[in-house]
């Protein structure tokens, strides 16, 4: 009978409603918001990044991309990480300024291909930069500059995700194998 009372219990059963919002998964999420955002970008995995300097052919630093499975090469002066940054040259550009106007990448230096004074972090820049950037200003590679301004690193997309899936691992890797995956879909381009 006490549990009859309490779900007709429009005031007691709001109470309960509220604590809702007062349980761990919330916390957590608060958790999430204030620690994880307000990291440095140094806790994101990422590798040591390719760096060409201006003047060196595009086909050179797309065969780099290639056998480096990186989507991105950092452009200084004479490419050395010592020098100040001057452009960034993404698989994005391959398609745009190079495939899409019919360059010839062995002839055409990545000065000319590359987006010159590209936006970038400081190495004392936090997760929330990074998401920042890659939300507002669409970019896939976010580099980051000593204060010098010469490359120290390029975070990805991919090192965003990973660096999610170590926070979260029982919520992200503990998924039923079929989860919204629809079966026998052709994968022609995909």
């Amino acid at each position: 009978m006490t549990n009859l009372t309490r779900t007709t219990d429009f005031t007691l059963g709001a109470r309960e409603d509220e604590a809702y919002f007062d349980d761990d998964r919330v916390k957590r999420r608060r958790s999430f918001d204030t620690q994880l955002l307000q990291e440095p970008v140094t806790v994101l995995a990422t590798r040591s990044p390719l760096i060409f300097s201006e003047s060196t052919a595009t086909s050179e630093a797309m065969r780099a991309m290639q056998t480096e499975h990186s989507g991105v090469v950092l452009v200084t002066k004479d490419g050395k990480a010592s020098s100040p940054l001057l452009g960034i040259f993404t698989e994005r550009d391959i398609l745009l300024r190079v495939i899409n106007r019919g360059r010839n990448p062995a002839e055409t230096p990545l000065r000319t291909v590359m987006s010159a004074e590209p936006e970038f972090l400081q190495a004392d820049a936090r997760v929330a930069w990074v998401l920042n950037m890659m939300s507002v200003g669409g970019f896939r590679h976010v580099p980051v500059v000593n204060a010098r301004g010469c490359p120290v690193a390029v975070i990805s997309v991919r090192d965003v995700v990973e660096f999610l899936v170590e926070a979260f691992p029982n919520e992200i890797l503990n998924l039923p194998p079929d989860f919204g995956v629809r079966k026998n879909i052709p994968r022609d381009g995909g």
